[in-house]
Order: structure tokens, then sequence, then C-alpha cells
């Protein structure tokens, strides 16, 4: 049996890998060597501009959108849901007062409530899927509802049967409302929030990379087009020229569209979207106080504080200075709820119905002194006239202040939605004209360099 040996290569002999690198070398050290790569790299260059700037403006487009369609409606849906147990807890402690006299109209109003409350929760939990902390929040109140309900109506039974035993049902279903319902709506609301806030940031951030992308693009065109001047004596070169004018448009539009849209999308943070979040918050106050009001004549002093004084009447007193400060009298305090909304409406049509709400809250305090006065003198009659009747009751303040403060929610509302829209259209088209006009700069520094090698020919 024969062995059949495998000689080496010969020496010297080199792979054509190597042979086809000293082909490029050598290439490159001729004039036409050197245009094939500058041609190549400006067209690298060019592309790579459109692209990152396609990617940069197209995520910032899609953090607009989530901003007005997504993130702010769940805002203000989470809102609506703490704003609905609050105003729930209260009528359900309207119609206890009431008793056997209580309205169709207020049990309409709970039921109302419970049911808005109920459906938003229902939304919330199929858009939340990506935050957990909403998921947890959302399901403590699906599963605390229906508990705090049945209390509410236990209280009510009780109560139409004169039993006394109905006011501590009810002070009981407040309790769960107070420290299990309202936390986790609270709770929900922040996680929203944040997620609104995370949404302004990444629509708002400066896209950096293609900027910095642009710049090295022209830098590169201006130095190819130099280079060709300082060695054929033409001022220009048509297809390097249309390929920096290409670049120059996008980068202009890139920056001038991206500045427009960061002044509207910060606009409906500074007078929307903040705006919103302190009405909702004044609401929040006004809603706990006027349950607390009702609370104090249910629990006729039943409840106190670590000092001795009527729990809900210290609750009340709370709200009313979160919602305009301590003083009793005159225009709200710049650090409250009211105040602050002053303060951040940027028309007088946003500022009206605030102060009309104001004008209501100085009213209630009134009222609720005259109540109090009459409670502690033993009126009891007069005192509940004065909190739930039909006519010159804290009821019927309470009412004109949610109405005031509505109207102005209303009014924010579409001073977001108009300043947010028109950022988001800021960038309307740039993705595709920055890809189109890149494109386009790079069979033009092609052409360009082209023109210049046939000249070697």
């Amino acid at each position: 049996m024969s062995i059949t040996s495998v000689s080496p290569p010969a020496p010297g002999r080199r792979t054509a890998w190597a042979e086809g690198l000293d082909e490029l070398r050598a290439a490159a050290r001729t004039e036409p060597g050197r245009l094939r790569v500058i041609g190549a790299v400006l067209a690298l260059l060019m592309v790579l501009f459109g692209a990152v700037t396609a990617w940069q403006v197209t995520d910032r487009a899609a953090a607009a959108d989530d901003v007005v369609e997504h993130s702010q409606p769940l805002t203000a849906d989470a809102a609506s849901i703490y704003r609905s147990l609050a105003d729930a807890d209260t009528t359900a402690a309207a119609g206890f007062l009431a008793g056997e006299k209580e309205s169709g109209a207020i049990r309409d109003r709970y039921a109302a409530d419970i049911s808005t409350a109920s459906a938003l929760l229902v939304k919330a939990a199929a858009n939340s899927s990506g935050s957990d902390g909403a998921g947890a929040q959302i399901a403590k109140l699906n599963s605390g509802l229906p508990r705090y309900t049945g209390l509410v109506e236990t209280a009510r039974a009780n109560n139409r049967q004169g039993l006394p035993l109905g006011g501590a049902y009810l002070r009981y279903a407040n309790e769960r409302m107070r420290t299990e319902l309202l936390p986790a709506a609270r709770a929900l609301y922040d996680a929203e929030t944040d997620r609104l806030a995370a949404d302004y940031g990444a629509a708002e951030a400066w896209p950096w990379s293609a900027m910095a992308a642009g710049v090295v693009a022209i830098g590169a065109l201006g130095w190819a087009q130099r280079r060709h001047h300082r060695r054929t004596n033409r001022v220009f070169n048509r297809g390097l020229l249309a390929a920096t004018a290409a670049s120059a448009v996008v980068l202009v539009w890139l920056v001038a569209g991206h500045t427009v849209a960061r002044t509207g999308l910060t606009g409906s943070y500074e007078h929307g979207a903040r705006s919103l979040r302190v009405l909702n918050e004044a609401r929040i106050d006004a809603l706990q106080a006027r349950g607390d009001e009702n609370l104090t004549l249910v629990a006729r002093g039943a409840v106190l504080t670590g000092g001795q004084q009527d729990f809900y009447e210290a609750g009340f007193r709370s709200g009313m200075a979160d919602l305009v400060g301590g003083s009793g009298h005159g225009d709200a305090s710049a650090r409250s709820r009211l105040g602050a909304a002053l303060a951040l409406a940027d028309d007088e049509a946003g500022r009206r119905p605030v102060r009309e709400a104001l004008t209501q809250v100085r009213q209630w305090q009134v009222r609720h002194g005259e109540a109090r006065a009459a409670d502690e003198t033993g009126d009891y009659e007069r005192a509940l006239a004065k909190v739930i009747g039909a006519e010159g009751s804290t009821g019927e303040s309470f009412d004109r202040v949610a109405a005031g403060l509505q109207r102005a929610l209303v009014h924010e509302q579409a001073e977001f939605r108009s300043a947010a829209d028109a950022g988001r259209r800021a960038l309307g088209g740039l993705a595709v004209g920055a890809g189109v006009l890149a494109a386009a700069g790079a069979v033009g520094a092609v052409l360009g360099i082209g023109r210049r090698l046939a000249e070697y020919r």
C-alpha cells in the first residue's frame, strides 16, 4: 500500500485574501482609488445619517403619541376612579343622613359612581399590562370595592330600621375607603402619572446621535469638496453640492422640528398636564372635606383624634387647608390647590372657573361654621338642614365648587390636547423625509465622485 504525501505550499505563496488586500492598498495609492474610497465613505455616512434620524424621530414621535393617546388619558381615568370612589363615599354618607328622606337622585348618584369606578378599573386593567405597580393597585381595588358596597348596603338596611348599628357600619365602610380603596386609587394615579412623565421624557429627549451623524456627514462632504477644489481648481461639484444641501436640509429640519415639538409638548405639560393634576387633587380635597363634613353628623363625636378632637371635623379642616389655605376668607394661599391652579392657568378662561370655585369654597366655610354652631348647641335638625338641605346648605356650596372645578378641568384638558397635538405634528413626515433626502444625498455623493472618476478614463 502506497502512501501519498501532500507537499506544503511553495514558500512565499500568499492567500487570495492577502492578495486582495494588497490590491486594495495599491489602488488606494492612486487618485481613482482614493476617490472610490471617498465616495463609498460619503455614501455610507449619508445612509447612516438618514437611518439614525429616522430611528430617533420615529421613537420620539411614538412617545409623543403615547402622551396624547395613552398615558395622559389613563392618568385622567385614574383620577376619575379616585373621584368616583370619593364621591360614592360622600354620597353614601349624605344618603344615610337623609334617612327615609333619601332621594332617588342620591341613590342614582351613588350607583353611578360605583358603576363608573368599576368600568374604569376594567379599562385600566386592559391597559396596564406593562406596569406591575398599576396592576397590583387595580387588583386591590377590584377585591375591596365589593366589600365596601356590601358594608354600605348593610348600613342603609340598619338605618331604615332605625337601628343605631347602621352608623357603625357606615363608619367602618368609610374606614375601608380611607385606608384601602383611596390609597390604592391614589397609588394607581401616581403610577399612571409616572408613566406620563416617562413618555414626556422620551418624547422631548434631544436626538443627539442623529444630530452628531448629520454634523459628521456635512463635515465629510465639506472636506471632500475642499479637496476637489484644491486638486482641480473647480469651485463646485454638483453631486457633492446636492448631497451637502440634502444633509443640511435634514439637519435643519431635525433641529427645527424637534425644537417645535419640545415647545408644544412642554407647553402641554406646563399649562395642561400640571394644571390637570392640581385641579384633580383640588377636586379630591373637596370631596374628602365633604365626606368628613357628612360623617361628623353621622358619628356625633364617636370617633376622636389623639388630641381628643372630633376626627371628621379635623379631617374637614385639613382638607380645607389643602384646598384654599389656613385662612377662612380672602384669596387662596399660593401653596394651596386652588392657589396653584390659579398660578398655572395661562388665560382668563382657565382662571375664571377656579375663582368661582374659590368663592363657593368661602361660602361653604361660612355655612359649615353655622352648621357646627347649631350642632354644638344641640340643634341637630338645623345642623342637618344646613349640611344636606336643598337651599342655603353646605351641600349646595359643594356642588357649585365641584361644577367650577369641572369647568376648569374641561378647559385645561382642551389646552393640553391643543399644545400636545401641535408638538407631535411637528415630527410628522420627518422620519420619511429624512430617509428620502439622505438616500438622495448618498446618490448625489456617488454621482459627484463618479463624475470626477470619469476624467481618468
